[in-house]
């Protein structure tokens, strides 16, 4: 897949964690808070960081079973994830920032290009982020994942996105930093670009080829530029 003008983009969509915005302290906090209201020890900011991608329900269930428990009663479940909420809510950008050119980036982006976030963050939350951060002005729409099925890699947020903004998902570039991110624009057909500056795994790049690689947030202007 590739982009020979810039006239072959018309919008795009950009993931949220770790992609715009380095917010894995506020989601650590938000999960070791809601570990301790169980009485469970937290994890450190690096393991936390292996996790992040899929949502907050990936995230508890993977924390949960490091801690043995693979297969957790649904009362359980909910009211761990009613803790990472309430926590979440209170400070959603507490002691996350901005990547460093992300304000810059979307500066020059906005009235050029419509803008869109698609992330496996709930709505709410990934409103409350954006608001936070001070960049909501810039989205056209903002598409977050209310149930799992609606999750990234699949590509049910992505064509949502594309229809929001009256685009087709073959000129829509996915911007994101995850393997998910990759997946989902595969399988919407979106052009995808891999943003190393994020929390990425190892390998993702092997099982995606065709992304284009930004190894700061300035080199998508330059992809955009042709």
């Amino acid at each position: 897949m590739s982009i020979s003008a810039p006239s072959a983009i018309a919008a795009i969509a950009f993931d949220l964690d770790g992609t715009l915005v380095d917010s894995a302290p506020d989601i650590g906090d938000a999960l070791n808070f809601a570990l301790a209201s169980e009485g469970l020890d937290p994890f450190d900011i690096t393991q936390v960081i292996q996790w992040i991608g899929d949502g907050p329900d990936a995230l508890i269930d993977r924390a949960l079973a490091r801690h043995g428990l693979p297969e957790p009663d649904r009362t359980t479940l909910q009211r761990v994830r009613a803790a990472y909420d309430e926590q979440a809510m209170r400070a959603p950008l507490g002691r996350g920032q901005l990547f460093a050119g992300i304000t810059e980036l979307l500066a020059t982006l906005d009235g050029r290009w419509p803008l869109a976030v698609v992330t496996n963050k709930p709505p709410t939350l990934a409103a409350a982020v954006l608001a936070s951060a001070g960049i909501a002005s810039h989205f056209v729409t903002v598409h977050g994942a209310s149930r799992r099925q609606e999750r990234k890699p699949e590509p049910f947020m992505l064509l949502a996105a594309a229809e929001a903004l009256r685009v087709s998902p073959a000129s829509l570039l996915m911007v994101g930093d995850s393997l998910a991110d990759l997946g989902a624009a595969a399988a919407a057909g979106c052009p995808v670009a891999y943003a190393q500056w994020g929390y990425g795994k190892e390998g993702a790049l092997q099982r995606h080829p065709g992304a284009f690689v930004l190894e700061r947030p300035e080199n998508l202007l330059s992809l955009l530029s042709g």
